[in-house]
């Protein structure tokens, strides 16, 4: 099995949820997060001056499925997601030894 954890932007959401949906994924965990990658932030400049905001929202979406639905989910995950500029994301990938459903131990 594996976890597929992926940073996008916010708006992007919706059509990351119906992408992983039709791929066959079943559950997943969305949380609100802030960060920056390698675009650092965001600098602002007014008449008073400028200011950097280097925590930008994002949204990070968690799935574990087998292993034959990895590169489904990540062409899923891209096809949705992509707006081709900076900030558009990240997709990590991470084996999973085991899960226990608690209700069953």
């Amino acid at each position: 099995m594996k976890m597929i954890m992926a940073i996008i932007r916010p708006e992007k959401l919706a059509a990351v949820k119906k992408g992983l949906s039709d791929v066959g994924v079943e559950g997943i965990t969305i949380t609100d997060v802030r960060g920056h990658g390698t675009q650092s932030g965001i600098r602002i400049t007014t008449r008073v001056g400028s200011t950097v905001i280097d925590e930008i929202e994002k949204t990070k979406v968690e799935t574990v499925v087998d292993d034959a639905l990895e590169q489904p989910c990540i062409d899923a995950i891209i096809s949705a997601a992509n707006t081709g500029h900076f900030g558009d994301g990240r997709i990590f990938v991470i084996p999973v030894e085991r899960s226990v459903r608690v209700r069953q131990g």
